[in-house]
């Protein structure tokens, strides 16, 4: 047995200490922020991911600045320690649980930060994510996703931004299975290579947020789908949940979204919201489909790296391209105007979408 700092807290969910966390080595608990102006500028993400059956660490850190998303890559080993949010120069502290997250980033080859999140209202627990192929757990896991505004300051090549009043974002936390370090060797028989589908849509609104997400079968058909809405100041009791359908417009010759109508059987919500993309972000600069800094890969007792990704002139269509972050502009039918993100990734055949091979663009 290994006890831990997290033995102290009463956060245990097995008989044996916080150290261990279940049976399955795909198992993982992180953290997720990201932020823009409101102009959807400056736009901002972080991931921090501890994966304790591999004893490992990570963290990224990605700002756009001038067509450019600069990004800090940084892994450890965990030393089966969880509680110790912190990987080279990424610190999280949690100022008050569900509500104030403070993150610092040490400067590091030119990239230093620090900002404070505060919600705009109680956290939604977004259905619970369980998806086979054939009879391998692919993922099974919880996230709670919350908006919130923004104050801090970062620094890029000696230039320095403070976060202007208005800077709201998106953060969660999700925790359980889903595949993370080295990819499994053995393939499944009868499966060529595995297709999924995700759109992603926090949106902030000045009278509260709005979150819609879809996961998807090729032919379109939801494993899991669910749309929500609370209030600017809402508490838990302020939830409401509903339904949505959203039409997508993809960017030609990519599989980037650039537009979509999000429609809504929700009670207190827009019944329409129309999504307008401004600029894009690059999931692969915190870790997301990345080749060399993908999440909880062993990279030694301690690695950090600087990566830049020019957003004109990559190709949409290599794989560690494909999953990204749109900025949008969200236009209401009942006149309000706000600003979110609409997240999509799509690997092989999509149906609804006219995707029929692996790879192939709009």
């Amino acid at each position: 047995m290994v006890l831990s700092r997290g033995d102290e807290f009463p956060l245990h969910q097995t008989p044996e200490p916080v150290a261990y966390s279940g049976t399955d080595r795909n198992f993982y608990d992180r953290y997720f922020f990201n932020g823009y102006a409101p102009d959807g500028s400056g736009f901002f993400a972080l991931a921090f991911g501890v994966y304790p059956h591999l004893d490992v660490a990570d963290a990224h850190f990605s700002f756009v600045q001038d067509g450019k998303q600069h990004c800090i890559h940084a892994s450890r080993e965990l030393g089966m320690e969880r509680m110790a949010l912190e990987v080279g120069p990424i610190r999280i502290e949690i100022i008050e649980p569900l509500e104030i997250l403070r993150v610092s980033v040490a400067e590091t080859d030119g990239l230093a930060a620090e900002f404070t999140f505060e919600a705009r209202a109680f956290p939604i627990e977004e259905p619970r994510f369980t998806h086979r192929i054939g009879p391998r757990t692919f993922m099974d896991y919880t996230r709670m996703t919350q908006n919130g505004s923004y104050s801090g300051w970062i620094e890029c090549d000696g230039k320095r931004h403070e976060m202007a009043k208005g800077t709201l974002g998106t953060r969660d936390r999700s925790w359980g299975v889903r595949p993370v370090g080295a990819r499994d060797t053995q393939p499944m028989p009868g499966i060529a290579a595995p297709t999924f589908f995700w759109q992603w849509t926090p949106i902030n609104l000045p009278g509260g947020s709005l979150f819609y997400h879809l996961n998807a079968h090729p032919d379109g058909s939801a494993w899991n789908s669910r749309a929500a809405w609370v209030p600017t100041g809402g508490s838990v009791d302020d939830i409401r949940e509903g339904k949505g359908t959203l039409e997508t417009q993809l960017i030609a010759g990519t599989r980037w979204p650039g537009s979509g109508v999000l429609r809504l059987e929700v009670p207190g919500a827009p019944s329409e919201i129309s999504l307008t993309a401004v600029s894009r972000f690059q999931m692969r600069g915190i870790g997301y489909t990345s080749p060399d800094w993908g999440h909880g890969l062993n990279h030694g007792s301690l690695s950090v790296a600087r990566e830049d990704i020019d957003l004109t002139s990559l190709d949409p269509l290599q794989p560690e391209n494909l999953h990204v972050q749109a900025i949008c502009q969200a236009a209401a039918n009942n006149g309000e105007q706000g600003i979110g993100i609409f997240e999509q990734l799509i690997l092989g055949p999509y149906g609804p979408f006219d995707l029929t091979e692996y790879l192939d663009g709009a």
